[in-house]
């Protein structure tokens, strides 16, 4: 996918953002050998891999094609590429108030590991603490 589409489904599958993620943003994360990206234009899930941890940065799901499990299959897929990378471990993080997304990562092996309260902000300027979740791969 092209900055440009990951910044185009970023944005509609996270409208409740005080700031969806730019197409130049993408294309800065794009251009490090560390990031990369598993998915098509209905889901797509974008990380780094440095060393022995991998790190999720955003995992989107067009919301028409939500609850087909799209999302559960890049997420594994991201977890595959990042082990053949070298990768021991899988962070990331995600609003506590994202149950769906909480949903999906516990039940793909996830445990909370911390929090950063007030890290994100909606639309409407509500604070919302992001838990810190870890898995271990292999």
């Amino acid at each position: 996918m092209t900055a440009d589409e990951m910044a185009r489904l970023h944005a509609g599958a996270f409208t409740d953002q005080a700031r969806a993620w730019s197409v130049c943003e993408f294309a800065a994360l794009c251009d490090s050998p560390h990031v990369f990206q598993v998915g098509d234009a209905r889901c797509f899930a974008l990380g780094r891999s440095v060393a022995d941890e991998a790190e999720l940065l955003t995992l989107a799901t067009d919301p028409a094609h939500r609850r087909k499990g799209l999302a559960r299959q890049c997420l594994a897929a991201f977890e595959k590429v990042a082990q053949h990378r070298g990768a021991a471990a899988c962070l990331l993080e995600v609003a506590a108030d994202n149950q769906a997304a909480l949903g999906l990562y516990r039940e793909a092996g996830y445990a909370e590991a911390g929090r950063r309260p007030g890290y994100y902000r909606t639309a409407q300027g509500i604070r919302i603490d992001a838990l810190l979740l870890r898995k271990a791969l292999g």
